[in-house]
């Protein structure tokens, strides 16, 4: 992977990881963007191109951003669940699994996400 900075790389596993995920209308996709300061997801049915649920970890209270990310897993997960979303498909967005991310993931399922 030849590319001039870390942005492209990332653009690059990006749409790696999208060539395979797919969200349908019974498993849709949460899809996360992380920034050096938050962390953002959403659930999208890609046959519709609808956003069912948002969340971003500014709209949390909590000392640090993988405490952050947590609670907005949490509150993903019950904005899901009032919409009658039980399971979705993960796309990590070609960040790595590691820090926030894997937090995120983790809350989330904890919360009663299925992936």
């Amino acid at each position: 992977m030849n590319t001039p900075n870390k942005q492209a790389a990332r653009q690059v596993r990006h749409r790696r990881v999208r060539a395979k995920v797919v969200g349908t209308e019974a498993r849709p996709r949460l899809c996360i963007y992380r920034s050096n300061t938050r962390i953002t997801a959403q659930i999208i049915d890609d046959g519709k191109g609808v956003t069912l649920a948002a969340v971003s970890s500014a709209e949390e209270k909590g000392k640090t951003p993988r405490e952050r990310a947590e609670q907005a897993a949490g509150t993903l997960a019950k904005r899901a669940g009032e919409k009658g979303i039980k399971a979705v498909v993960f796309d990590r967005g070609g960040f790595q699994y590691i820090g926030t991310v894997k937090a995120f993931a983790d809350a989330a399922r904890a919360a009663g996400l299925e992936f």
